[in-house]
């Protein structure tokens, strides 16, 4: 499958972007399990103030897993581990973040994400997720502008939820 890696980003960029939301990026040996991955390798995990990955873990599942954990309500997020939880509303928001997020990562980027959720599997109703982007996406905006992690440009605060 076509998407991008952890291995073709730049690794301090994405450190950069974890450690501004209070997370630590944990690499994991190609070929081993990949700790509190909910689905299993090589989709990223989370637990505490650590995200895991390895070198072929998709930019896309470390992004819904970083966004995940701004998203969450800080009393679930003390007890973090594999299962970030939280409601429909909140799982959209998640996937909103993770495109915001993108552009902030050279050699991904918000085109490029949306066109890997496509090839990963995500389904949307409107039929890909560029089009749910631009169309029921904006009530995840709404979310995510509520809770202050974006501003009114739709840009990413670096804020975690409160």
């Amino acid at each position: 499958m076509n998407v991008v890696e952890l291995r073709d980003l730049t690794l301090p960029a994405v450190e950069d972007l974890l450690s501004a939301y209070g997370l630590e990026l944990i690499i994991v040996t190609l070929g081993t399990d990949i700790p509190a991955s909910y689905w299993g390798a090589p989709e990223a995990g989370i637990a505490g103030q650590c995200l895991f990955a390895r070198a072929d873990t998709p930019a896309h599942s470390l992004l819904h897993e970083l966004s995940h954990y701004v998203c969450m309500a800080p009393e679930r997020r003390a007890g973090l581990w594999r299962d970030a939880g939280g409601d429909d509303e909140e799982e959209c928001a998640v996937c909103y973040l993770q495109v915001l997020l993108a552009d902030r990562l050279p050699g991904l980027g918000r085109t490029r994400l949306l066109e890997d959720l496509d090839n990963w599997g995500y389904s949307f109703r409107e039929g890909s997720a560029a089009a749910w982007f631009q169309g029921d996406g904006i009530a995840a905006r709404d979310w995510l502008a509520d809770k202050r992690l974006i501003d009114a440009e739709a840009k990413p605060t670096l804020r975690l939820r409160m």
